[in-house]
C-alpha cells in the first residue's frame, strides 16, 4: 500500500539534479486507491488472469474494473497499452466497463498486455495485467505441399504409396486436428489415409498410360470441429494433386512413312544421301532413342547413320552391280544404359536411275491424266480420304531428279495432299481438312489444281492436274423461321376463315429436303388453322373471337422438312376489342331515396373488354318536374343535389311544390367508336336526415334499434297496460251502471263489424300459420319496400336491398288513440266489454310526418330482424 501526504504552500526550487521542497506544511495523510482482486474467473476486479475468446464480437462489454479508495473518494479508471501496441479495449472512466473495440485473432497474438489504472484525483495506481486470448475454431486447414504435380510410373504396384499430403490447422484442440478425404473417392484409383495423409494406389487398381495419361485428385482436409460464436463449426479446405502417369517401355518402335523408296542417280557422287528412314519408339510418353542398322541387302555399297537414319552412297554409281537394292533396315530402342531393346524391321528399295530428262507425270487408272473428277456428299468427316480419286504421280528419272513437291491450290483449306514430298513415285492421297466449309449450299462444286514441282533440279520440271469435286446435298439443315415469334392482331367478331398472320420458314437444302410443311399446336391453337404449304394462319370456319371472353392466344408453329427436321416459333394473337356492347343498368326503372347532403349512386356496366369501349359517362337527360335541382358525376354516376340546396324548405321555395319526388332520365354512354348509350328512369324521394325527437320513446327506439326482442317486450308491455286500463275503466263503468239499474239486456249487446279499421293485438308467443304474419297491422296504405342495410336511411346502394317474399314487412303502427274521458253527466247506454279490438277514432287518414316515416322505418327494421331470427329457428 502506497501513501503520500498532501502538501500546502509548497515552493519548488530548481537546482541542478535536485528539487528542494521548501516551506512544506503537511496536512493530513491520503492513501492511494486500489483494485479488488476477485480471481481469474471473475468479470470484475483488476483483469488479473482474465481470458477472452477470440470470436468475441467487437463492441462486447467484457469486463468491469472495480476498486475503491480508503477515504471513500470517487475513483476513476483508466486503460492503456504499451507504445506501438494495438489498442484492443476501451474503458468507461466512471463505471469501469471495458469494451472490445478491435477484432481478436489468437493465431496472430495469443496474449495482450494492458496497463489498468485507478485514481481518486490525488493519487493514481497503475498495474500491468495480461489478458489471454482463447482459441475458437476460425481457421481452415492449410495445405503445406499442395497443389502439386507428381510423376508416377504406370508399372507402380497396387497399394504403393505415391505421395504424402500435409495440411496444418493453426487452431488448438479438436479444431487443430486434420483429417484427410478424397473428393469422389469411390470413383478414383487412389485412396488416402485419413490421419497421415499418405496417398496410395487402391488395392486391385493399376495405372495405364495408354488409357489415362493424367489424373487429377482433389484432397479435402477437414478439422475436428470446435466452438465458434457459440455454435459447433467444422472447417475444411481442398486442393488438387496432379498425377502424371509415366509411360513404361512396353511397345516396340515403328517406322514412319513406309514403304520406303530411294534412288541413285547416275550423277550422284560418293557420299550422297540417298534416303532417310524415320522410326519412333511406340512408348510415346517416355520414348527411348532409336539406333538404325542394316540387316541385309546393302552389299556394302550403302551406309546408314545410327542416330539419324540417313542412308548414303559409299561408291560411284558406275560401280553398282545391281539396278535395284532391297535393304532390310532395323530400328532398335536404346535403353538409358545403352543396351539395345525392342526393334522393328522394314524394307528400303533403292533404284539406280539415269539423268533428269523426265518431268513429273500424273496417272489415272488408264494412264496419264490431267483431269480428275469426283462426286461426294457434303460435310464428309475431317481426315477422310477421297478414295474416289485414283491418282499416282511419277518422275521416271532417278535420284534427285525424281524428287518433287506436291501442292494443292484451291478455295480455302478444305483439302490437303499427302505426301507433300515425293521421290520418284507416290500414290497421291487427298484428305478432308475442313468439313464445315464443304457445304453444298455454298459451293455446288470445288475446283483445285494439283501441282508437282521438282525440288533440286535446274530444270524445275513441273506438272499440273485439275481436280473437280461435285458436292452432293444432304439434309443437313432444319427449316428456320424468319423470326422466333410472331405477333398478330385480329378484331373480334371477325368471320371464320379470316387470315391472322403469315409465317415464313426456309430450308436451304435442295429437293424434297428443302420443302417445308407447317403445322400448329398448343393450348391456344384450337380456334386456328394453318395452310401447310404457305404458312398462312387463319381462324377456324366456325370460330367466333370475342375479346370479352378471351383476348390473348399463344401457340407454337412448327416448320418441318421431309425427314422430320423441324424448328419452332411462337405466335401471339391479340383479339382487338370492338365496341359491340352498350352500357346496361341493372333495371331500367330505379327507385332511390336521397337524404339531403348524401349522394345517390347509379351504376351501369359495359361488357366490352378494353378502354375506352368500357368507360362509361353519365348524364341527366331530363328531370320531372322540369326544375332540375340535381347534378351527376359523369365518371362515377353519383347524383347529388345542387350545392345551394341545404334543406327541404329550399327545395319547396324553388319548385313551389309539396311533393319531393323526382323522376330523372339518366343516360349512360360509353366512349367507344361508335359510341353506344342507354337510359334509365330514376325515381328519387328526397328527405332530410333528422334525429328522432319523439321524447323518451324515440330515444328508446334509437338506442334499441339493434335489439328487436327488447322493443317487442316494450310494445307488449304498453299494449298490456292499455288493456289493463281498459278493463279497469270498463269495470268501473259496469259497477256504476249496476248501481243505477241501467244494465241493458244481454241480447242488446252489439258487436262492432270486422270491416272497421281496428288494431289486432295477436299473441307474439304463438306461432302463426304464415311466417311474418304475427306483427301484421291492417292499415289503409303500405310502403312497398324498406331498405334495411343503410343506417343513414338512404337506399342509394342498389346491390344491398333485401327483397323478401310477399307479403311485405308491415309498417310501424301509430299509437292507438287514448280512451274517451269519463263524463258523469252523460248516460252510458252501451255495456262495457273487454275486447282486444279498439275502434279507430276517425276514418280520416292521419297526416304522416317525416319524423313518423323515420320511426316507421326503424321499427320495421327491428321487426324484420326478429322475424328473420324466428324463421331460422323454425328451419
Amino acid at each position: 500500500m502506497t501513501s503520500f501526504f498532501r502538501m500546502k504552500n509548497v515552493k519548488i526550487i530548481h537546482l541542478p539534479q535536485l528539487f528542494v521542497f521548501v516551506h512544506a506544511c503537511f496536512a493530513q495523510a491520503d492513501f492511494a486507491p486500489h483494485f479488488y482482486d476477485n480471481g481469474p474467473y471473475s468479470h470484475n476486479g483488476n483483469l488479473a488472469l482474465f481470458s477472452l475468446s477470440e470470436d468475441t464480437p467487437v463492441g462486447t462489454q467484457i469486463y468491469c474494473l472495480n476498486g475503491t479508495d480508503p477515504e471513500g473518494q470517487e475513483v476513476r479508471y483508466g486503460l492503456s497499452f504499451d507504445p506501438g501496441s494495438k489498442e484492443y479495449f476501451s474503458v468507461d472512466p466512471k463505471s469501469g466497463n471495458i469494451t472490445l473495440v478491435e477484432k481478436l485473432d489468437r493465431e496472430k497474438q495469443d496474449s495482450i498486455d494492458v496497463l489498468v489504472s485507478i485514481t481518486d484525483g490525488q493519487s493514481k495506481v497503475v498495474e500491468r495485467v495480461t489478458i489471454f486470448v482463447m482459441d475458437a475454431n476460425d481457421e481452415k486447414p492449410e495445405f503445406q505441399n499442395m497443389p502439386a504435380i507428381i510423376d508416377v510410373l504406370e508399372t507402380t504396384k497396387s497399394g504403393s504409396s505415391i505421395y504424402n499430403v500435409e495440411a496444418v490447422d493453426r487452431d488448438t484442440g479438436s479444431g487443430g486436428s486434420v483429417t484427410y478425404y478424397l473428393q469422389n473417392g469411390q470413383s478414383t484409383l487412389f485412396a488416402i489415409d485419413r490421419h497421415s495423409g499418405v496417398l496410395r494406389i487402391k488395392s486391385g487398381e493399376t495405372l495405364d498410360y495408354e488409357k489415362t495419361k493424367t489424373h487429377f485428385v482433389t484432397v479435402i482436409a477437414k478439422d475436428g470441429g470446435g466452438n465458434f460464436n457459440g455454435k459447433e463449426q467444422f472447417l475444411s479446405s481442398s486442393s488438387t494433386l496432379t498425377i502424371n502417369v509415366i509411360d513404361a517401355q512396353d511397345t516396340p518402335p515403328s517406322f514412319i512413312g513406309t514403304p520406303y523408296f530411294g534412288y541413285v542417280y547416275e550423277v550422284s557422287v560418293q557420299g550422297s544421301e540417298i534416303f532417310t528412314v524415320v522410326a519412333k519408339d511406340g512408348d510415346v510418353g517416355n520414348p527411348n532413342p532409336i539406333c538404325y542398322s542394316f540387316d541385309e541387302g546393302d552389299d556394302g555399297v550403302f551406309s546408314i547413320n545410327k542416330t539419324s537414319g540417313s542412308i548414303t552412297l559409299l561408291t560411284l554409281p558406275m560401280y553398282l552391280k545391281r539396278e535395284i537394292f532391297n535393304i532390310k533396315v532395323r530400328a532398335s530402342e536404346v535403353s538409358p544404359e545403352g543396351r539395345l531393346m525392342d526393334y522393328a524391321v522394314t524394307t528400303l528399295v533403292i533404284r539406280v536411275v539415269d539423268l533428269n530428262n523426265n518431268p513429273p507425270t500424273f496417272y489415272g487408272e488408264n494412264g496419264p491424266q490431267n483431269m480428275f473428277q469426283l462426286s461426294m456428299y457434303e460435310h464428309p468427316p475431317e481426315g477422310e480420304i477421297l478414295r474416289g480419286l485414283k491418282i499416282t504421280v511419277n518422275d521416271s528419272d532417278q535420284g534427285a531428279n525424281a524428287k518433287f513437291n506436291l501442292r494443292l491450290i484451291g478455295p480455302g483449306r478444305m483439302l490437303r495432299v499427302v505426301p507433300q514430298t515425293v521421290l520418284n513415285e507416290a500414290q497421291v492421297t487427298i484428305l478432308v481438312e475442313d468439313s464445315a466449309a464443304m457445304d453444298y449450299e455454298k459451293h455446288h462444286f470445288l475446283t483445285y489444281k494439283l501441282l508437282a514441282v521438282e525440288i533440286d533440279t535446274p530444270e524445275r520440271f513441273s506438272a499440273t492436274a485439275d481436280i473437280v469435286i461435285h458436292l452432293l446435298d444432304t439434309n443437313d439443315n432444319a427449316p428456320k423461321f424468319s423470326s422466333d415469334y410472331y405477333i398478330a392482331r385480329i378484331p373480334e367478331n371477325s368471320p371464320g376463315g379470316s387470315n391472322v398472320v403469315s409465317v415464313t420458314a426456309t430450308d436451304p437444302d435442295s429437293g424434297p429436303w428443302g420443302d417445308v410443311k407447317y403445322s400448329i399446336y398448343g393450348s391456344g391453337a384450337d380456334l386456328f388453322l394453318i395452310q401447310p404449304e404457305s404458312g398462312i394462319i387463319y381462324t377456324q370456319p366456325w370460330a367466333s373471337l370475342d375479346a370479352e371472353v378471351r383476348s390473348k392466344y399463344n401457340f407454337y408453329v412448327k416448320a418441318e422438312d421431309a425427314e422430320g427436321k423441324y424448328s419452332l416459333a411462337e405466335v401471339f394473337v391479340t383479339v382487338l376489342d370492338l365496341n359491340d356492347h352498350p352500357p346496361a343498368f341493372n333495371d331500367n326503372f330505379l327507385e332511390k331515396t336521397m337524404v339531403i347532403g348524401a349522394p345517390v349512386k347509379i351504376e351501369a356496366v359495359d361488357d366490352d373488354a378494353e378502354v375506352p369501349n368500357n368507360v362509361i359517362e353519365y348524364a341527366i337527360m331530363k328531370a320531372e318536374p322540369d326544375n332540375n335541382i340535381f347534378d351527376i358525376n359523369a365518371d362515377t354516376g353519383e347524383i347529388v343535389l345542387k350545392s345551394y340546396i341545404k334543406s327541404m324548405a329550399i327545395i319547396q321555395n324553388i319548385t313551389k311544390q309539396t311533393d319531393f319526388t323526382w323522376s330523372l332520365v339518366v343516360q349512360a354512354r360509353d366512349r367507344g367508336q361508335p359510341s353506344f348509350s342507354t337510359t334509365a328512369v330514376v325515381k328519387i324521394d328526397i328527405t332530410e336526415a333528422t334525429q328522432l325527437n319523439g321524447g323518451p320513446l324515440g330515444s328508446f327506439l334509437m338506442q334499441s334499434r339493434n335489439k328487436p326482442l327488447q322493443i317487442l317486450g316494450m310494445l307488449a308491455g304498453v299494449i298490456s297496460l292499455m288493456v289493463i286500463v281498459t278493463v279497469i275503466i270498463s269495470t268501473a263503468t259496469f259497477m256504476r251502471n249496476k248501481k243505477s239499474n241501467r244494465i241493458l239486456p244481454n241480447r242488446r249487446v252489439r258487436r262492432r263489424p270486422r270491416k272497421q279499421h281496428t288494431w289486432n293485438f295477436k299473441n307474439p308467443f304463438k306461432t302463426p300459420e304464415v311466417p311474418g304474419e304475427k306483427f301484421k297491422v291492417e292499415e289503409e296504405e303500405r310502403e312497398p319496400e324498406v331498405n334495411v342495410e343503410n343506417v343513414n336511411y338512404n337506399n342509394n346502394v342498389t346491390n344491398v336491398v333485401r327483397h323478401w317474399p310477399p307479403p311485405p314487412p308491415p309498417n310501424a303502427p301509430s299509437l292507438p288513440p287514448p280512451p274517451p274521458p269519463y263524463i258523469p253527466r252523460e248516460t252510458q247506454r252501451a255495456v262495457p266489454t273487454i275486447s282486444a279490438t279498439v275502434a279507430a277514432k276517425s276514418k280520416k287518414k292521419p297526416v304522416i310526418t317525416k319524423q313518423d316515416t323515420v320511426n316507421k322505418a326503424l321499427v320495421s327494421e327491428l321487426k324484420l330482424r326478429l322475424e328473420q331470427k324466428r324463421m331460422l329457428t323454425h328451419q
